[in-house]
């Protein structure tokens, strides 16, 4: 009888366990993929903002040409 206590404990603690372990996995693989849409969002702004740039440096190159006109 001892001895079915100890086994049935010794499951009960490893279903636990392990739940504990699935969730934190989870958890993890979340935060990596909310990190890697964080990092591609990043991206596209830093684009966008060297697009505006170069734009802006266009138009300063092209002042002074229309000035001249």
């Amino acid at each position: 009888m001892k001895n079915s206590s100890v086994v049935a404990l010794t499951l009960v603690s490893t279903v636990l366990l392990s739940a504990c372990g699935a969730e934190t996995a989870s958890t993890a693989a979340t935060a990596g993929a909310v990190k890697k849409q964080e990092i591609e969002q990043g991206k596209q702004t830093m684009e966008q903002v060297q697009q505006k740039v170069g734009e802006s440096l266009q138009q300063m190159q092209q002042a002074p040409a229309r000035a001249a006109d």
